[in-house]
């Protein structure tokens, strides 16, 4: 294969992985806590036929590097839910399951058949001294302050575990918008939640559709660049084999 339709080619393939990841992105613009990916790549360009001029065709050879989080805060909702919470700043709760401790932004949780404060699928909250929450039928006024301490008319609970991450790129995003890391988590010494709030998605719907526009019209200009270098070398091929 010549090398301009080897660049085009790679061209495409880069850009059918990026659309993939515009195209979750805008799945999950209404997810509680989610942060949206971003592709970083390398460009390089190559001069092709008529690039020369103004509106020549160029094409270049990317490589994608690595796919980025996004980790800006998203927009805090009110909402009217005592177990909803939101991490101003860094942070992320501490989640048990099955296969061990998980990480998440997502603070919506509740109360199952036993009175545990859990995720909605159903994964218990961790206090700073690694054990769950659990509330009594008698306990109607739940309290958490903004430290994560934990309290009913009752007394108090315990305080919410908040942990951090020196890279947070290094976090490996799983199921139920959960995360897991290789390295160790660190708590927040002074964590800053709000009860009765939620942080929405920091993903912006019209910036990732204006994305998937350009990445569409791209995607095209490709494809007829490799239209016309087939027929280039069709011609060239019809030349050459042409009798004298």
């Amino acid at each position: 294969m010549e090398n301009t339709l080897l660049v085009a080619v790679n061209r495409q393939d880069v850009l059918k992985r990026k659309m993939s990841l515009i195209a979750n992105n805008i799945a999950n613009m209404n997810t509680t806590g989610y942060k949206g990916g971003k592709m970083m790549f390398t460009e390089y360009l190559v001069r092709s036929r008529g690039g020369e001029t103004v509106f020549g065709d160029r094409i270049s050879f990317v490589r994608d590097i690595a796919t980025v989080r996004d980790t800006s805060e998203g927009p805090l909702n009110a909402t009217e839910n005592p177990l909803d919470l939101a991490i101003r700043g860094e942070g992320f709760f501490v989640i048990a399951t099955k296969e061990g401790e998980r990480y998440t932004r997502n603070g919506h949780f509740n109360l199952n058949q036993e009175g545990q404060m859990v995720t909605g699928a159903g994964d218990p909250v961790l206090s700073s001294n690694g054990q769950p929450f659990y509330f009594s039928t008698q306990d109607s006024e739940i309290n958490i302050a903004r430290d994560g301490a934990v309290s009913t008319e009752n007394g108090d609970l315990g305080k919410i575990r908040v942990v951090r991450f020196d890279n947070e790129q290094d976090l490996q995003q799983t199921a139920a918008g959960l995360y897991t890391s290789e390295a160790p988590a660190q708590d927040v010494e002074k964590p800053d939640l709000m009860q009765q709030m939620l942080e929405g998605s920091n993903v912006q719907p019209i910036i990732e559709i204006t994305k998937m526009i350009n990445v569409s019209r791209a995607y095209n200009s490709a494809k007829a660049f490799i239209d016309k270098e087939d027929d280039r070398i069709k011609r060239m091929m019809g030349e050459i084999t042409r009798p004298v």
